[in-house]
């Protein structure tokens, strides 16, 4: 029986374990701790890779999006729209800057529906955000489509959809800002918590750079209200020195997707996400590999039974069924969801044998 753990944490140090070694090294023998050379080096790398103009390293993906919100001025009496299938972060940092979440629906490729979106347009809508989950980038057409009817702006979390594109153009970078995570497990992983902020608005990153860091201007006078949200340092180099190595990831992630593809496409049983190939439109990345499943359950513990490890993510809880923090709202087709949704192993370390395996234990399960 083979031993396929959910995601192989250990393999983030140990894949590169001398060179990341000799990384942090320099790093602490120079005494380069907070906003040194190494985190310009990075967030220019960053700006380059997705094609944007700036690009900011904070503390973590949560803190990206408040100071993203507060930079843009979404504060008390505006509402936000986003989907229900995202981390409890997303609602929560439109929550912390005193505007209020308005949760939307899904799709059938489980992004952000643009059609249930218009239906919960208020005066009071300030911003559209989507989420782009699961390494995928929404169809920014039709979203934007929305925001430009009705007046409000699109800004992004794309906590998971580093490197992921819709029509050739790279998400985070189509609203008024975009956030990115680097919590260890994503796409580009350091080794804590770690975040950064993109946008081609000089205005509003002048904004970011104040916020970020006490309020403090260039010349080192505080001359705003900010918070203590810098990427540090020393996990910027590891990100810097990562980032080379991402676009060889990316592919890896994607043949994983098209070998799941081959080997499960077939059952009915099954709704795959879209495979690579799927639409000309959209370039996934893979964060994740969700799917949904007739028999969810009974197939992940036979999975466990044989070794492979699976989750749900989230909990299994969009954020709409947190009715502890207020909310009452019906999303039928989220719930439908979360029923069947799952995820397999899916990072650029798993081998084709062990992804093989997995299939082949899916297919058993279901009798193939």
């Amino acid at each position: 029986m083979r031993n396929i753990p959910f995601f192989p944490y250990s393999q983030l140090f140990s894949a590169q374990e001398s060179e990341l070694t000799s990384v942090m090294i320099d790093v602490c023998r120079r005494g380069a701790y907070i906003l040194q050379k190494d985190c310009r080096e990075f967030e220019a790398s960053l700006a380059q890779f997705m094609g944007v103009k700036h690009a900011f390293g904070l503390a973590n993906g949560t803190d990206a999006i408040i100071i993203g919100l507060k930079a843009v001025g979404v504060g008390a009496g505006d509402e936000v729209i986003l989907p229900s299938h995202t981390y409890i972060a997303t609602a929560a940092a439109v929550h912390m800057v005193g505007a209020t979440p308005v949760l939307a629906e899904c799709g059938a490729d489980h992004m952000l529906d643009a059609a249930d979106v218009a239906k919960r347009i208020t005066p009071r809508t300030k911003a559209i955000m989507p989420v782009q989950v699961n390494g995928r980038t929404c169809d920014m057409d039709a979203l934007q489509a929305v925001a430009d009817k009705h007046g409000v702006m699109i800004v992004e979390d794309a906590a998971q959809g580093l490197g992921s594109k819709f029509k050739g153009r790279s998400a985070g970078t189509f609203g008024k800002f975009g956030t990115i995570s680097f919590y260890p497990a994503k796409l580009l992983g350091c080794f804590g918590d770690g975040g950064a902020i993109v946008t081609n608005d000089d205005a509003v990153a002048k904004q970011i750079a104040l916020l970020r860091d006490h309020g403090r201007n260039e010349e080192g006078r505080v001359v705003a209200w900010g918070y203590n949200s810098r990427l540090d340092n020393l996990q910027a180099a590891i990100l810097n020195f990562k980032l080379k190595t991402f676009p060889a990831d990316v592919e890896r992630r994607r043949a994983v997707a098209a070998r799941y593809q081959r080997g499960l496409g077939d059952l009915k049983q099954l709704t795959l996400p879209p495979a690579p190939d799927a639409d000309s439109r959209h370039f996934d990345v893979y964060q994740n590999y969700e799917l949904e499943a007739d028999r969810r359950d009974e197939l992940r513990a036979h999975l466990e039974k044989n070794g492979v490890r699976t989750i749900i993510q989230w909990a299994g809880t969009p954020v709409h069924q947190f009715h502890d923090l207020g909310f009452d709202v019906q999303l039928p087709r989220t719930d439908a969801f979360f029923k069947r949704c799952f995820m397999l192993p899916m990072n650029a370390a798993i081998t084709d044998d062990e992804v093989d395996y997995i299939v082949q234990h899916i297919r058993a399960f279901y009798g193939l």
